[in-house]
C-alpha cells in the first residue's frame, strides 16, 4: 500500500512510541507486574492506532481512463451538496458547485479533476465549522487551486473541518497537471468542493459516491472542448 509522505511523521512517532512502551512494560513486568501490563495493554492501542493512521494516509494508485470532455472528482466521499453560485475569481460567471464530504474513513488524496494548467493558487485563514455545514465553504480554513486548459477551467477548493486542521496542496502557479495526479491532501476528515461552469452537462447526484481520479462529475460540452 502506497502512503501518502505526510503520514510518515505520524506513523513513525507511533511506531516509537510502540517499542519505548513495549520495551518498558516488558523489563517492569517482574518487579511491577501491575506498571507491565499497563504499558503492554498501551503498547497494543498504539499499535492499533499506528495501523489506522497508515491506512488513513493511504494513497492508491489509480487509473485514469476517463474521456477527453469527462471532469474528474478530486477527492474520495458522498456528495452533500450541488449548489449554483457565482464564481467570480477564476471562472468569472455562474458556476455549480459540487461539495464532497471526506469521512475518516475516506481516502484524503486529493486529485486534478482535467488536464492543464494552474492558473489561481489561494490560502485563507479561518475557522473549523463540521465539513457537512452550508457555511463551511466560505468560512472555514480552505486553499483553492484553479486548473485552465483553455477555454475551459475548472476550481477545486480544500476545505478544512471540525476535526481537520492541515491543508496540504502541492502545486504551484504555472504548473502542469495531468488529470488524475495527486494536487494535495487534507487530513482527518474535510470537504473538497469542485466548481464548474454552469452550462457543463452534470452527471452526478446529492448522495452518490465520489473515487477521487476515477468518478465522472460532468462532462464538457463537446463544442467547447473542441475549440
Amino acid at each position: 500500500m502506497r502512503i501518502a509522505p505526510e503520514g510518515w511523521p505520524f506513523i513513525a512517532g507511533g511506531l516509537l512510541l510502540v517499542m519505548v512502551m513495549g520495551g518498558v512494560g516488558f523489563l517492569a513486568s517482574d518487579r511491577a507486574p501491575a506498571l507491565g501490563s499497563w504499558l503492554t495493554f498501551g503498547a497494543v492501542l498504539m499499535a492499533l492506532l499506528t495501523v489506522f493512521t497508515a491506512w488513513f494516509f493511504r494513497d492508491p494508485i489509480r487509473s485514469n481512463r476517463a474521456g477527453a470532455h469527462d471532469v474528474l472528482a478530486p477527492g474520495d466521499g458522498r456528495i452533500l451538496q450541488i449548489t449554483e453560485v457565482e464564481e467570480p475569481v477564476f471562472l468569472r460567471g455562474p458556476a455549480l458547485r459540487i461539495s464532497i464530504f471526506l469521512s475518516i474513513f475516506n481516502v484524503h488524496v486529493q486529485r486534478a479533476p482535467i488536464t492543464g494548467k494552474v492558473g489561481l493558487r489561494d490560502y485563507k485563514a479561518g475557522g473549523f465549522r463540521a465539513a457537512w455545514h452550508p457555511r463551511a465553504s466560505e468560512e472555514n480554513e480552505q486553499a483553492t487551486l484553479g486548473i485552465a486548459s483553455e477555454p475551459h477551467r475548472v476550481l477545486v477548493r480544500q476545505i478544512a473541518g471540525l476535526v481537520a486542521r492541515r491543508v496540504v496542496t502541492d502545486p504551484r502557479e504555472g504548473d502542469a497537471l495531468a488529470q488524475g495526479s495527486r494536487i494535495g491532501l487534507i487530513r482527518f476528515g474535510s470537504r473538497v468542493d469542485l466548481f464548474i461552469p454552469a452550462g457543463w452537462e452534470l452527471t452526478c447526484r446529492v448522495g452518490d459516491r465520489a473515487v477521487g481520479g476515477q468518478s465522472v462529475m460532468a462532462r464538457i460540452p463537446a463544442e467547447e472542448g473542441e475549440a
